[in-house]
């Protein structure tokens, strides 16, 4: 993956750019919600805590750790939240999708499912992965139902597996998608965004 390359992903539903600092001013009403950042290992409900989710995440892609996207909703034209690829290891052909986050007023509404729907097409048709991992804190439950509503398998939880804000250790949930389930699931789950556009 060249994480110098601007990428932009779309389907009919979502668009994916690459996230920047110059975000702040878009992304700051659609993060002020404390209940977005309950389970995330960092919050930006804040000005500041903002700031420095978006100067971490633009660090980690010139460190060639992670490739953040801003999502935007194409029915409304409004910034929703960001994503992420992250853990790419091209010699094994996977990568992690995460750090996802999207503003309250776009939960249940099908965004995040376009959103995901678009990361994995690259991820599996244009990147060549074999397989697709996604993970989350063992206590964020609506995290992990919308996973298995997308097709992900749970494989397993790592127990006191990162620390979470606080200082907390927290145990991680493990979801995966591989090759042959993404021919299926793209025909099935994502059907709707399979119309390129």
């Amino acid at each position: 993956m060249d994480f110098s390359q601007d990428i932009q992903l779309e389907n009919n539903r979502v668009l994916l750019r690459p996230l920047q600092t110059a975000d702040f001013e878009a992304l700051r009403p659609v993060a002020a919600a404390p209940e977005l950042w309950a389970y995330t290992l960092t919050r930006a409900d804040d000005p500041i805590s903002l700031a420095t989710y978006l100067t971490e995440a633009t660090r980690g892609r010139q460190q060639q750790r992670r490739y953040p996207f801003l999502i935007i909703d194409k029915a409304t034209g409004q910034v929703a939240g960001s994503t992420s690829y992250y853990n790419v290891e091209e010699a094994d052909a996977r990568l992690s999708i995460g750090y996802t986050w999207v503003g309250e007023a776009f939960q249940r509404s099908g965004l995040n499912r376009a959103a995901k729907h678009a990361l994995l097409r690259h991820a599996f048709d244009v990147l060549g992965c074999e397989r697709v991992e996604l993970e989350t804190d063992s206590r964020n439950l609506k995290s992990q139902q919308a996973m298995r509503r997308m097709g992900a398998t749970e494989e397993g939880t790592l127990r006191s597996h990162r620390y979470t804000q606080g200082g907390i250790r927290r145990d991680t949930v493990i979801f995966s998608i591989i090759r042959p389930e993404w021919n299926m699931l793209r025909q099935t789950v994502f059907q709707q965004f399979e119309a390129r556009g």
